[in-house]
């Protein structure tokens, strides 16, 4: 694995800025970028790529790691993913199309519009199973084809033909529109009703009518079997007790493409999320019309536990009392998410090569990190270059390491690993010289922390409660 890069230096060096209003985002972006650099390192990552949205803008974006340890090959934006359940997003928007055309309703009976759906009625009260419930997994249904196909080492998905004619022996597991049961089932059945509706293959309609007209040339229905290891990132296991991580064998979604089988990376799903705040904010369709994209953020159903909402196709939750929609992906080898906040039209998207890992904690920790961004330049000017003093610090024994980093006129110290490092980060204010103080949450300021230089004036240690820290010193090729 790859050691941290020096500071100020070089932790821009692979990244893209664009600043599209006037809060300065630069000191926060470092920071982020310090602490997913060190996560990935201390977490075993093959690879992670991000990238946060501001309205029709990237604000950043940065990829991490190697997309196949085999030949050490560097990630980039533009390295494909698996992106598997926000595939269901591209499946939902093709039926919510369908809906604006007068083609289907949403209250439709999906027995209506499947000849072959014969999957048994357990429930003799139940409501008929419509696309409304399909859309919100209310419906009742299984979450699975009858099949294995989460377990490798083959992965098994069968194809429609085979997951149409299992539906017989399958049965409801609730009356429809009762509790939230997540359904790859479900969404595979919308699938079908795109192709039965439209008269056009499933993939050829959303490449045609959803695909090519937002220009996401990167996204594609399937998975491409002659970018993997090349373009396309190789997937790996959960980390095992020694740390290590075992190569996954690439699959195809097949009859389950609709629900899981979608590649793409963290510029066309920035498009993607563009698009919507664009739509969102206009009172003219494009792919859809702005009133359906609004019905499908919002609440559609909540399961009676009164913690799990769910849209037209779109997870929507609240994080901070702030509402997100978006969805995540879980597949062999491979974990995504996009969030979006449609209120500050900002969007987060992170995907990963790695089973067992948390793309939601990263996008969580990103969006926090960003929140603390000053709105107006309020803090004075120090009188000393704060990038002096930029550096890792080591913390052993007692923890791994420390970081220093400049953060709006204030040293922000900040210990890594973490996993909420806008909880972690502490701010020093300078006094004089190379003296500074501890902030407290209060603002008020605490004991003295102080930094040391060598003969030549490089800054070399750090001095708090009467202990040393020594700074590292990295190159960048290190």
């Amino acid at each position: 694995m790859k050691s941290l890069p020096a500071f100020v230096l070089c932790l821009l060096a692979h990244a893209t800025f664009a600043q599209t209003d006037k809060t300065d985002y630069k000191d926060a972006i470092e920071v982020i970028d310090a602490w997913i650099d060190a996560q990935v390192d201390y977490q075993n990552l093959p690879s992670l790529s991000v990238a946060v949205v501001k309205d029709q803008e990237i604000l950043w974006s940065k990829a991490y790691g190697s997309l196949n340890l085999e030949n050490n090959r560097e990630a980039s934006t533009a390295t494909l993913y698996s992106i598997c359940s926000i595939s269901k997003l591209f499946t939902s928007i093709a039926i919510m199309q369908l809906y604006d055309a007068g083609k289907l309703r949403l209250d439709d009976d999906i027995q209506t519009l499947l000849p072959k759906y014969n999957l048994k009625q357990q429930f003799k009260d139940s409501g008929p199973i419509t696309i409304r419930a399909l859309l919100t997994h209310s419906s009742g249904l299984p979450r699975e084809s009858d099949y294995p196909y989460w377990t490798g080492p083959d992965f098994p998905f069968p194809t429609k033909e085979q997951m149409l004619t299992k539906l017989g022996s399958q049965q409801t597991l609730y009356p429809s529109s009762t509790y939230f049961q997540y359904s790859n089932l479900g969404i595979s059945l919308l699938g079908e009703v795109v192709e039965k509706v439209s008269g056009k293959p499933y993939g050829q309609y959303v490449q045609e009518n959803i695909l090519t007209p937002l220009k996401l040339a990167e996204t594609r229905p399937f998975i491409p079997k002659d970018e993997w290891g090349k373009k396309m990132a190789v997937g790996y296991g959960a980390k095992k007790r020694d740390g290590n991580r075992d190569k996954v064998e690439l699959f195809d979604a097949k009859g389950i493409t609709a629900a899981a089988g979608f590649t793409s990376n963290v510029e066309d799903l920035a498009r993607f999320a563009s698009w919507q705040f664009r739509l969102l904010n206009s009172d003219q369709a494009e792919l859809l019309k702005p009133s359906t994209l609004k019905d499908m953020h919002r609440v559609q159903f909540m399961d009676p536990d009164w913690r799990t909402s769910w849209g037209l196709g779109f997870s929507v939750f609240q994080q901070d009392n702030v509402t997100l929609v978006g969805h995540g992906g879980s597949c062999p080898g491979y974990r995504t998410t996009l969030q979006l906040n449609p209120k500050e039209k900002m969007a987060y998207t992170v995907m990963i090569n790695a089973g067992g890992e948390s793309p939601e904690l990263f996008a969580k920790e990103i969006r926090e990190i960003l929140a603390k961004v000053p709105k107006e330049k309020t803090s004075k000017k120090p009188s000393v270059e704060l990038a002096q003093y930029a550096g890792n610090y080591s913390s052993q024994p007692w923890g791994s390491e420390r970081i220093v980093m400049p953060w709006y006129g204030e040293l922000m110290v900040l210990g890594l690993p973490t996993e909420n490092p806008d909880e972690s980060m502490t701010m020093l204010q300078h006094i004089s010289g190379d003296t500074f103080k501890r902030v407290r949450k209060d603002k008020s300021l605490a004991e003295e922390v102080t930094f040391e230089r060598d003969s030549k004036g490089n800054v070399i240690r750090m001095l708090q409660h009467s202990n040393y820290s020594t700074r590292n010193v990295r190159t960048s090729n290190q």
